[in-house]
């Protein structure tokens, strides 16, 4: 009943993909990583140094980010990699484009279902370990503690965003499901640990090519390197250290970051689209 509330088709099939994930327990899931690891994180963080006390927000953030950047696009990749290759096996998606609905109704539709997942999932977790923060240290700012969490989940949201968008690249491109996870852990795998690798391993190493221009076009030709430094510079490199703090010295503001974070999901939106606009079913 509640579904033909909606007039949408967007927000019909938006529901559907919300409905999916809580059905099979994917959105508590989830939550509960999300949430173990940013009370882990912020309450037994300290516990390698053999005490155990509340990390300054700086180093929080910054220890906050550093895993994450691992987990997010993982967990969208997870949730997404069967969005079309999915379907298309179980017959779905040719019934699916059979009622009177196009394309592009479709591929925005689970976008905006899938982000509304991840969002929850995001904005739950870490506004709950925000609010455990607030009541129980008593040496942060509560503006700054709330500013510096909203900044946090919106930037793993767009993260999330642009790793939901290569999800349906590879899912519309591939014809199996195993084929499409492993493409995609593929491109987690390059992403968050081999580009990443080889940047933090140019930035400590003295190679005269490597001028500040040139690390501001490498950071921007990866999401993964591009989160790290908007968190970075959100908490002016202050909780970073050895190779972390010098991709905080990018001079670029956290406008323009967010802006090319935006064109990366623009161009990836597009992409997915003409592939699923000119795939014969």
């Amino acid at each position: 009943m509640q579904m033909n509330r909606l007039k949408s088709p967007i927000l019909i099939i938006a529901y559907k993909e919300i409905c999916d994930s809580s059905r099979n327990r994917w959105l508590t899931f989830m939550g509960s990583i999300f949430l173990l690891l940013s009370l882990s994180v912020s309450f037994a963080g300290s516990a390698v140094t053999g005490s155990l006390y509340l990390p300054e927000l700086d180093s929080l953030m910054s220890s906050l980010s550093t895993i994450s950047v691992f987990i997010i696009p993982l967990a969208a990749i997870l949730l997404c990699y069967d969005s079309f290759v999915g379907e298309e096996e179980a017959g779905t998606l040719l019934l699916l484009l059979s009622y009177p609905l196009t394309r592009s109704q479709i591929i925005f539709g689970k976008l905006l279902g899938h982000i509304t997942v991840m969002l929850t999932a995001t904005g739950v977790a870490f506004g709950l370990t925000a609010a455990l923060l607030l009541l129980v240290g008593e040496q942060y700012d509560g503006g700054e503690l709330v500013a510096a969490f909203m900044q946090f989940v919106l930037s793993s949201n767009l993260l999330a965003l642009t790793f939901i968008l290569l999800s349906y690249i590879v899912s519309l491109k591939c014809t199996e499901k195993a084929k499409a996870i492993g493409c995609l852990l593929l491109l987690w795998f390059l992403f968050v640990l081999i580009y990443d690798l080889l940047l933090l391993t140019l930035l400590v190493s003295d190679f005269s090519f490597a001028n500040q221009f040139l690390i501001n076009i490498l950071i921007a030709m990866s999401p993964t390197d591009l989160y790290r430094a908007i968190n970075l510079v959100a908490i002016e490199g202050e909780g970073a250290t050895g190779s972390l703090a010098m991709i905080a010295t990018t001079d670029w503001g956290l406008s323009a970051m967010y802006g090319l974070f935006l064109l990366w999901i623009t161009s990836l939106t597009f992409i997915s689209h003409r592939i699923f606009k000119r795939k014969p079913l």
